[in-house]
């Protein structure tokens, strides 16, 4: 009994031994891994940035480039620095700046991660260098790339990259991103982060006690090529785009123009704004913080994110919305009748076509009455609810008071009062037709953004529908279109009404509000617009496309401060067309000459490099 139980213990020991062998000689022998682990002293594992996709024009100029640079990089662990100073001399870096690196290590505990200690070399620094990192160990270079810019036009729509934040690092959902990698902040580089970024690489170098470099590990076994980003290739003009911000110089406000039967922005202006290469390279942070500070904020996209009320090119909308109701006809007669809403002199009474080409207040005023007040119900506050509900619908299929989904982050929907809002502001059945006149002609408390005008008059130009306007007409090498801009939106409004309506905004042009501005040998269709401005001087407003026929171009011109739309909005406008179909502006070089002279506004960039 006693002799079995010595062979069972044996037994197991024996067991016990051989499966420690087996174990250690998978580790040691078959699997690689944990081999390449314990050897991590003499390896250096470095990450390999994949080039960012471009973006292209929509001819196929290059408007963002990539632009190689190197980050200095320091493992502390490894690192011996017997004189700061003399180290930080050597390095061209300031004592107070190493320092601050050694403490950021010590706050994420970073002794045994490769941390920048000096970012975006130039080739020619790099080289300097080089033998310098033979006397320190645990200093390397790691090449990375940045952004560059070779035309000074649409800084707001192109956004620019940074380092991305510690928030951004803490709530990332997918592990792609570490400290001191670069991310999209703005514009398209944010909006298409994920398909310009690309897909990181990794390599293993071998390395000696100095931290010298001794070629690749395991003849590369182990390391992973980058995968570059995709290619973004735009609707924007160039020639447009920059002819377009030539105009807006020394003024605040935006243009967008759109191809009707795409949607494609062909140009976006927002000025005033800043050449795009100032959020690049080293100079980053500094000229980011002066770019902040400044009063006329260049850094806001006002296309997308500044609210204006619309003033009178509303009236486009409240026309067709009352012919659709058939609560009017195109041949309704209403007089200027200056004591219910101000107007300027103008021949009266005016039928719809009239009221459009003279932009008549007062007609509006019985318009937005006729479409609220219907009679529907023996309380004239529950009436006004039932005729307002119908008109909140129909506005809102025009794209306002929401998002239309432009590819650009931050922007904003908008506002078209609801019946609730007024309920909150009045208190239910407490508010009628008197109560909200304003809205008639565009204005109370109705906030439009710019490329919602354009789009409106996109809408019109279409008899009807838009698609969703976007920059992006193409990705990658297919150039495969994404597949929400190919859906075609339809406003409630039956198409047979835009006729009148589009004959009223030509005679705009020919003969009306915006008559001096016309171009010989285009047919040109638009409405001016005055939006009212309890701040200062009101707001110049033009929407319009052309030709009227087929329209190629829609666009709409917002000057703040610049008064009537007539003087200042549809001459700029004009000329984009000119510009965008007979590329040339030669036929008006006196109207070029009006405008490019005019300032609004003191822009002064001196202190910015």
């Amino acid at each position: 009994m006693i002799k079995e139980r010595k062979y069972i213990i044996q037994g197991i020991f024996i067991l016990v031994a051989i499966i420690f062998i087996v174990r250690l000689f998978q580790l040691q022998v078959l699997d690689s891994e944990y081999k390449l682990l314990a050897q991590q002293n003499a390896a250096r594992k470095i990450i390999e940035y994949p080039f960012r996709g471009l973006i292209y024009s929509r001819e196929g100029e290059r408007l963002v480039e990539n632009k190689t640079v190197f980050d200095l990089m320091m493992t502390q662990r490894e690192t011996d620095i017997k004189d700061t100073l003399e180290f930080c001399n050597k390095f061209g870096i300031t004592k107070e700046d190493f320092m601050k690196v050694i403490k950021e290590i010590r706050r994420d505990a970073a002794y045994n991660r490769p941390t920048p200690l000096i970012k975006q070399l130039s080739f020619v620094e790099n080289a300097r260098i080089q033998e310098l990192l033979l006397e320190y160990k645990g200093l390397f270079t790691q090449p990375r790339t940045i952004r560059s810019y070779p035309y000074d036009v649409m800084a707001n729509a192109l956004g620019y990259i940074g380092e991305i934040s510690r928030f951004q690092l803490e709530t990332q959902k997918d592990p792609y991103y570490s400290q001191g990698d670069y991310i999209g902040i703005s514009g398209l580089e944010s909006y298409y982060e994920k398909i310009l970024r690309g897909t990181k690489g990794v390599r293993f170098i071998m390395v000696d006690r100095k931290g010298a470099l001794k070629g690749r590990f395991k003849n590369g076994d182990y390391d992973t090529l980058p995968e570059p980003g995709m290619d973004l290739y735009t609707s924007i003009d160039l020639e447009l785009q920059k002819y377009g911000e030539q105009l807006m110089a020394y003024k605040k406000g935006g243009i967008v123009a759109i191809e009707p039967s795409t949607g494609e922005i062909l140009a976006i202006v927002s000025s005033p704004s800043y050449n795009p290469n100032m959020l690049t390279g080293r100079k980053f942070s500094k000229n980011a913080a002066a770019l902040q500070k400044d009063s006329l904020k260049p850094l806001f996209n006002r296309p997308l994110m500044a609210m204006y009320p619309p003033g009178s090119i509303f009236k486009l909308p409240q026309a067709l919305i009352a012919l659709d109701m058939g609560v009017i006809h195109s041949n309704t007669l209403f007089a200027c009748n200056k004591e219910v809403v101000n107007c300027h002199p103008h021949p009266s009474p005016q039928d719809v076509k009239g009221s459009i080409q003279f932009s008549c207040n007062p007609y509006y005023y019985q318009v937005f009455r006729k479409i609220i007040n219907q009679d529907k119900n023996p309380n004239k506050f529950k009436d006004s609810e039932i005729g307002f509900d119908q008109w909140y619908e129909r506005i809102r299929s025009f794209g306002f008071g929401k998002k239309l989904g432009v590819d650009l982050p931050n922007e904003k929907g908008g506002i078209i009062p609801s019946n609730k809002f007024y309920d909150k502001v009045y208190g239910d059945l407490r508010w009628k037709f008197s109560t909200i006149y304003s809205l008639g002609i565009g204005q109370g408390e109705i906030g439009i953004i710019p490329i919602q005008m354009a789009n409106l008059a996109a809408i019109i130009a279409n008899r009807g529908y838009y698609y969703t306007p976007h920059l992006v007409k193409g990705i990658g090498p297919d150039k495969r279109k994404p597949e929400k801009f190919l859906v075609k939106h339809h406003t409630m409004v039956d198409p047979k009404h835009y006729e009148v309506v589009i004959d009223g905004m030509e005679q705009v042009v020919l003969a009306g509000t915006a008559a001096w501005s016309q171009i010989k040998g285009l047919t040109i269709c638009g409405k001016t617009g005055t939006a009212q401005n309890p701040h200062g001087e009101d707001h110049a407003v033009f929407i319009a496309f052309a030709p009227k026929e087929n329209p190629k171009i829609a666009i709409a011109v917002f000057v703040e401060n610049a008064g009537f739309g007539g003087t200042w909005a549809a001459p700029i406008a004009n000329l984009m067309i000119e510009k965008y179909l007979n590329d040339t502006t030669s036929i008006r070089p006196d109207m070029e000459k009006y405008i490019l002279n005019k300032h609004f506004i003191t822009v002064n960039r001196d202190s910015i490099q």
